[in-house]
């Protein structure tokens, strides 16, 4: 049984992280969809209140094996704990490549029996990013066509009061 971490912040989960984790469903026998607990960035959902949007989501997707889990420390680590040898990676552009292809290198000199698997987005993902939901949110703007309808509302009202989790 091979095992998948497709890991990240999920701040809001937005449908690029949804087809990113739907196709790696696809590809492993099991995946864990990690969140990382990163105290440098300014949170908009608490770690709790991410993992729950996320199990929202994927209870939509039937005959997946997916958990949701979060972690700080090394994902190198993490993978390790969870006799994970893959790692899933979403990728929108070139830039987004060189920094992952670093963490990449970096994961697999700590951990050699760890993998990295890169996923390219769909095109209509391409410019998706959780930063970008969060500022269209604040602005008024309707997020429908970025994020899964089952956490849309919850997203909206968070960011629309403009309420900051630290």
């Amino acid at each position: 049984m091979i095992t998948a971490i497709c890991p990240g912040s999920f701040d809001p989960i937005t449908l690029g992280h949804v087809d990113i984790i739907r196709r790696a469903a696809d590809m492993f026998d099991h995946v864990i969809v990690a969140v990382l607990r990163n105290a440098k960035k300014n949170a908009s959902f608490t770690i709790e209140e991410r993992m729950e949007m996320i199990r929202k989501v994927v209870a939509d997707m039937p005959d997946v094996n997916v958990e949701v889990d979060t972690f700080d420390g090394l994902l190198a680590d993490y993978a390790k704990i969870k006799n994970a040898t893959v790692l899933v990676k979403g990728l929108r552009a070139v830039t987004d490549f060189e920094y992952e292809f670093q963490m990449a290198l970096a994961n697999r000199r700590l951990n050699p029996d760890l993998e990295t698997v890169f996923i390219t987005t769909r095109a209509e993902n391409m410019y998706l990013a959780s930063s970008l939901v969060k500022e269209i949110a604040r602005g008024g703007g309707s997020i429908s066509d970025f994020v899964p309808a089952v956490v849309r509302e919850e997203i909206q009202n968070r960011l629309c009061k403009g309420e900051i989790e630290k």
